[in-house]
């Protein structure tokens, strides 16, 4: 008798579902992530080998440009909920009399990145429409003896959130009378402990040293 050929077919794999389920996680992806805004200033940061990483919350970062120019930066705290950035915001209105509204507190809590605005220009800062007006105000936080401005963004900041963190970015061609006088500033709302937020360098090691 002869053999019965059994027919062979190819097989055919079809790609649509794991296409589909791509598409829905990367719009997923695209509708939930929150775009990173640039910095008032660019800061090159010097090197070193360290590896402690900065926190990611509790933190308040003093980015000093190389100009001198010093900017501010502090997060809600680890619950957005917590809304530490309003209010703070709201103590300084209250130190220097302005009255801020809900809507500009809003936009100080959501603004991503560091402010080196002075309080009286914060209003407009705040109710700008793009970050185009809204460099116009990024001249630096005040810091001398007769305008301390600063000193009240950090007072009030460790009032609302005890548990803040205190980190210094400097640019490496920053004059060092610029950054003592940031710490000179902590030192005297005893802020002892700070980070020194710097660039990763690769640590270089010579073995004939350590053979030795």
């Amino acid at each position: 008798m002869p053999k019965i050929k059994i027919p062979h077919k190819s097989p055919r794999i079809d790609m649509t579902p794991m296409v589909d389920t791509f598409a829905v996680i990367l719009i997923f992806l695209m509708l939930t992530a929150t775009m990173s805004s640039p910095e008032p200033a660019t800061v090159d940061t010097p090197f070193s080998i360290s590896e402690k990483p900065t926190p990611d919350f509790n933190a308040m970062t003093f980015l000093i440009s190389a100009d001198g120019k010093v900017f501010m930066n502090f997060d809600n705290g680890p619950d957005t909920l917590l809304k530490y950035r309003p209010k703070v915001l709201a103590e300084m209105g209250k130190r220097y009399g302005i009255e801020f509204t809900e809507k500009q507190l809003r936009e100080f809590q959501m603004y991503p990145s560091s402010m080196g605005v002075r309080i009286e220009n914060m209003q407009a800062f705040l109710d700008a429409k793009d970050a185009a007006e809204r460099k116009v105000y990024q001249e630096g936080i005040p810091m001398d003896s007769t305008n301390n401005q600063l000193a009240m963004w950090i007072q009030y900041a460790r009032t609302v959130n005890p548990n803040i963190q205190a980190c210094i970015r400097g640019d490496s061609k920053v004059e060092f009378p610029k950054v003592k006088r940031v710490l000179d500033i902590l030192q005297d709302l005893n802020v002892k402990r700070f980070s020194l937020v710097t660039s990763l360098e690769a640590a270089k090691i010579n073995l004939e040293e350590i053979q030795q």
